[in-house]
């Protein structure tokens, strides 16, 4: 038994600078996250700033929720949301995979460290900054890409005011600014991979093409899923920052989302308590996805976050 404690207390000393590491993480997370939601309870009342946080608010039940679905462009905003979420989901995994893929196949490390860093870059700009990016690029008068399409024939497209090509810009976009990261974990799930499976398989007569099938991607799917698991809690995220900074009302039909609908509730027009029921509803659905797909993970590829 003594030597048990003097194995636990040698334990506990060696992880307690891993434990500071993550403290000041934890501490953002509880602060940003776990102690606003005391706040949720305004979903249920008729919230007036000038009574105060602890004032005499009325108390109005499942009424707010009721005017969210009343609204006339509610069903079109969830639409805009699952739609632009999904999409972004969805590249945000081909994508990544794809690069990481072809950078595992590239034998020069200068060239590999180079365009590692080239696409990792985006990730550390805010949407702020890349939006007026954005704006400048995708002008229909002087942008870039514009003269680009000019130059082969091709009229203008107004990129941001228009409503067949808003949603697109905002996913091609996101995963420019995205994927670099993405594509750095699963290089390290690469690593992870045993060269013996490799080797085993140019034994039995495998090229490039089936060992990437058979060895690369099976030896990957831990990763894929978890990337997948957690994307699903996004499913009602379609990129607040993003939207916000390019959007602008003539793409409402296309471009509002939840996020950007609860900004103009909360914010611009201070219904506070059908803001925030807004965004509980928000939480909750995707509270509701990420548990599913956690169970999904589990029950057919056996996998555990914990």
């Amino acid at each position: 038994m003594e030597a048990l404690r003097m194995y636990k207390s040698r334990a506990r000393s060696r992880n307690m600078p891993l434990h500071l590491m993550i403290l000041p993480g934890l501490l953002l997370v509880l602060v940003f996250s776990y102690i606003p939601m005391a706040g949720t309870y305004i979903a249920f009342q008729k919230f007036i700033p000038a009574k105060g946080f602890f004032g005499d608010q009325r108390w109005i039940g499942w009424d707010n929720f009721r005017y969210l679905l009343e609204l006339p462009d509610i069903y079109q905003v969830l639409w805009n949301t699952v739609f632009i979420a999904v999409m972004k989901m969805a590249a945000g995994i081909v994508v990544p995979l794809t690069v990481a893929l072809m950078l595992n196949e590239l034998r020069n490390q200068a060239i590999k460290r180079s365009v590692q860093t080239l696409i990792y870059l985006p990730h550390f700009l805010s949407w702020i900054i890349l939006g007026g990016v954005m704006i400048d690029i995708l002008s229909p008068s002087s942008g870039i890409v514009n003269q680009a399409l000019g130059a082969f024939g091709i009229k203008p497209i107004f990129f941001l005011g228009s409503n067949d090509w808003f949603p697109y810009t905002m996913v091609i976009s996101d995963v420019w600014k995205e994927f670099g990261f993405a594509t750095i974990v699963y290089l390290a799930a690469l690593t992870g991979i045993d060269p013996q499976q490799y080797e085993a398989s140019i034994i039995d007569g495998a090229n490039r093409w089936k060992q990437t099938w058979y060895v690369t991607l099976p030896g990957m799917r831990m990763i894929i899923v978890l990337m997948a698991v957690l994307s699903l809690g996004n499913v009602l995220n379609a990129g607040f920052d993003q939207i916000v900074n390019l959007y602008s009302a003539q793409v409402y039909a296309s471009g509002d989302v939840i996020d950007t609908l609860v900004y103009r509730l909360g914010l611009q027009q201070a219904q506070y308590g059908v803001a925030t029921a807004v965004g509980l509803f928000k939480s909750v659905v995707s509270f509701l996805f990420i548990s599913v797909a956690y169970y999904a993970a589990y029950k057919l590829a056996d996998y555990r976050i914990f």
